[in-house]
């Protein structure tokens, strides 16, 4: 399967922060809670608590009704709440409570489903707005409404901050998945080559055999075992294959041209058009006989070729002023499974150079999906595809694909 970099670190580290601050305001409620008023802590506590639930542990806790709750106790404290007790404290934490609530709206705005957060997101933002009004309530409407219009402001900025990450993550999720209905096409495309390739085989197999067989009868045979491994091979080919063609209903790009199946000889000319196009030390190392070559299925090698392209053409594009990149194909053994190994490494970009940074795909900026589309490829013949950080600021490409 694809693995992108790790991010549980950086979750961790969110979720020991919320906790930390969870701790903190429960603390600092019990210790402000007499001179602040309890109705106003507790609705304040409850705000806090939500938003660093839903921040820290959105997978693990149901983010609507968390957001529900903390909707109820925001109404309760201002329709109920105590006068201040001391105007400092329960200012500070009616101001704690506003910041909470907003930023609960900003998440609801990302992550919950649409319906539920078209629904709470305008609740929140009212009760957010109008929380100020526990402190003091002006002496007319028009002052009343402004003092809220203020927070309101606030208020909308989050929730179209949510919105617009929700929507850049939507186009990512688009993206992806046009880039795997292409990469599914392309397949198909493939699927006719390989089986065209092993049924022609067959066809002029028989028709030797035909033309020997009252003859030389013992050479029947070995034809015959011939046309079985070629029908064989066609029926894996289509067994692979068919895997990935779930969605025949797309359109090809618009002016994209028929792609043709290369393999594994054509490598060296792809390593070659780079090396002659770039300034970087390109090494390649394809420790494969022709003897190994032959044994590799043909959508074995085409996907092999098509991750060497990917990953020189990412190079290229986002590590313009690599020194060395460094192309390897070998064959080995995985267990007792024989497997083609495939990678393409990079050094970091020189500092002396101008050229494009490590963007490629998956990468910390990249907003591509080539190598997306070829980890599903790599995964239906039976492989997987790593890609990610490699050495001091560098970039690998690797992947293992399943010879049998």
């Amino acid at each position: 399967m694809s693995r992108h970099t790790d991010d549980r670190p950086r979750r961790t580290g969110v979720r020991a922060l919320c906790a930390a601050l969870a701790a903190l305001t429960v603390a600092g409620a019990a210790a402000a809670g007499a001179s602040a008023g309890w109705r106003s802590v507790a609705s304040m506590t409850v705000a806090v608590l939500g938003t660093l639930a839903v921040a820290g542990w959105r997978d693990r806790v149901p983010v609507v009704p968390v957001g529900a709750a903390v909707a109820v106790a925001s109404a309760l404290g201002t329709v109920f709440g105590d006068p201040p007790v001391q105007r400092q404290s329960t200012g500070l934490a009616t101001l704690v409570e506003i910041a909470a609530t907003m930023l609960l709206l900003c998440l609801l705005a990302r992550y919950a489903p649409a319906r539920a957060a078209v629904a709470l997101c305008p609740v929140l933002g009212v009760l957010a707005a109008t929380v100020i009004l526990r402190l003091q309530v002006p002496p007319t409407w028009l002052e009343t409404a402004a003092q809220c219009a203020f927070f309101a402001l606030g208020a909308i900025v989050a929730g179209a901050i949510g919105g617009y990450l929700r929507s850049l993550e939507s186009r990512r999720l688009r993206s992806v998945r046009e880039a795997r209905r292409a990469q599914r096409l392309e397949l198909a495309r493939d699927l006719h080559d390989f089986v065209a390739h092993d049924v022609s085989g067959i066809v002029v197999l028989a028709q030797a055999a035909q033309v020997i067989g009252a003859d030389r009868p013992e050479k029947v045979l070995p034809i015959l075992r011939q046309i079985e491994t070629a029908g064989l091979q066609a029926l894996g080919s289509m067994d692979r294959t068919v895997r990935m063609l779930d969605d025949s209903t797309g359109r090809e790009r618009a002016g994209e041209a028929q792609t043709q199946a290369y393999g594994l000889p054509e490598i060296a000319d792809v390593v070659d058009r780079f090396r002659e196009a770039g300034r970087a030390e390109v090494r390649a190392e394809v420790a494969l006989t022709d003897e190994q070559i032959a044994g590799v299925p043909r959508e074995v090698a085409s996907t092999a070729h098509r991750i060497v392209v990917e990953a020189l053409t990412n190079v290229r594009r986002h590590a313009a002023a690599t020194p060395l990149v460094t192309v390897r194909v070998r064959c080995g053994e995985a267990g007792a499974a024989p497997v083609l190994t495939v990678s393409v490494t990079n050094g970091a970009p020189s500092i002396t150079e101008s050229g494009g940074g490590l963007l490629g795909e998956g990468g910390r900026h990249g907003g591509g999906t080539g190598l997306a589309g070829l980890a599903e490829r790599a995964e239906a013949v039976g492989g997987s595809l790593e890609y990610g950080p490699c050495g001091a600021g560098g970039w690998r490409v690797s992947a293992r694909l399943p010879l049998d």
